[in-house]
């Protein structure tokens, strides 16, 4: 069963990705990333380290660091 959350955990961020990569305009640069994604890379990166604290505690930080990467890439496509 592990290894389908962390396949889950994986899918997310690639679709986080993908997202953020499209909704760019082409030509621009990249900005600087926002409070809120580094915020999330920071709780995945945590639930990474402290994957023996077990399931609950770790999944639920890589689970947060997701949210709050979806949430910034929707308050960024909202607000252009």
């Amino acid at each position: 069963m592990e290894p389908l959350y962390i396949g889950i955990a994986v899918a997310a961020l690639i679709i986080i990705l993908v997202v953020l990569l499209i909704s760019r305009e082409k030509g621009k640069q990249l900005r600087k990333p926002s409070i809120l994604v580094m915020l999330g890379m920071t709780f995945v990166v945590l639930g990474i380290i402290f994957i023996d604290l077990g399931r609950i505690p770790s999944y639920s930080l890589i689970g947060v660091g997701a949210l709050l990467s979806i949430i910034d890439g929707i308050r960024n496509l909202k607000s252009k």
